[in-house]
């Protein structure tokens, strides 16, 4: 297993989510909620700006490896899920977007791999709706954990409108790859 600055970020962003977790069982008495709610959005904002760090280095120092491209969108699918269980929890976020948004992973995740041992790995290639959703869900998601307004802005509000903006692109986006897959699938079952 390699071992580079890049891997190490994707690590990092994984061990993070506990701690993003736990801020969620931390006592009020202890920790006011809109403080935990500020932490937990900017520890989620930290966590996002690795995913697209680790990645830019590994390419600008010709450090990709499979391990790499195995573990980033590991980490990237797990962040997005802990803090969508957050959101329900605190009912900041629909049990259904976050259904499609979670199930939509799981299922492009076992398509890619599927794709890969076919041999048809490009047919399911990282596509533009692909960037667009996770742009939407990366800013949405802390908007909705931060749950307030900043700034003059309705942080919570412009959340809400993108998290559906998400999960829409999060559907088009998984007919788009099955769509791309189709005729090997049908071929090669």
């Amino acid at each position: 297993m390699p071992f580079n600055l890049p891997i190490a970020l994707t690590w990092f962003r994984i061990a993070t989510i506990p701690f993003f977790v736990a801020l969620f069982y931390v006592p009020e008495a202890v920790l006011p909620i809109t403080l935990r709610d500020g932490i937990a959005a900017w520890v989620f904002i930290f966590a996002a700006i690795t995913d697209w760090l680790d990645g830019w280095l590994a390419r600008r120092w010709n450090q990709t490896s499979a391990f790499g491209a195995f573990l980033d969108p590991v980490a990237d699918k797990l962040m997005v899920t802990a803090a969508l269980l957050v959101l329900i929890n605190l009912d900041r976020v629909g049990s259904l977007i976050a259904l499609v948004i979670i199930g939509r992973e799981i299922t492009i995740s076992a398509l890619r791999e599927w794709m890969a041992q076919l041999g048809a790995s490009g047919n399911v290639a990282v596509h533009w709706l692909g960037k667009f959703k996770t742009a939407a869900q990366m800013i949405a998601i802390p908007c909705l954990i931060y749950g307030q307004s900043a700034w003059g802005l309705p942080i919570y509000s412009i959340g809400q409108v993108l998290i559906i903006v998400a999960a829409i692109l999060t559907v088009w986006s998984m007919f788009y790859y099955l769509r791309r897959a189709w005729p090997v699938i049908v071929a090669k079952t």
